[in-house]
């Protein structure tokens, strides 16, 4: 038996998964934006809908693809590219189900906009 753990928590602290992934939450910073993937076009690339209202064609960079698997309606983070950053750009980070109910919360993700898909 361990000692130094407290009953019913991880290393961290955390009661919970869901606790641990809320309190790693992946923000926009800077030039990025949410998105909601719209149809997988195969190589790595998807049509994602940004929240800032373009529709943009974005690829998944090398060291993200072998993490995680997205499917069409999966809410992602994705980073313009400099050049032609209105059309194209790449997905960063996709955010899981209790993640996309805590950004819902904090208005970071509007109803309304998920209503459509």
């Amino acid at each position: 038996m361990v000692k130094n753990k407290k009953q019913g928590q991880n290393k961290q602290g955390f009661q919970t998964e869901e606790e641990y992934l809320i309190s790693r939450i992946k923000l926009p910073k800077g030039n990025q934006v949410i998105g909601i993937i719209e149809q997988r076009l195969g190589a790595g690339r998807s049509r994602v809908r940004c929240l800032d209202g373009h529709t943009r064609v974005c690829r998944v960079p090398g060291k993200v693809r072998r993490y995680i698997w997205l499917r069409e309606g999966d809410i992602v983070l994705v980073q313009p590219w400099e050049f032609q950053s209105n059309e194209k750009g790449d997905i960063i980070f996709k955010y899981r189900p209790a993640q996309v109910e805590w950004l819902k919360q904090k208005g970071l993700l509007k109803i309304e906009e998920l209503d459509e898909f």
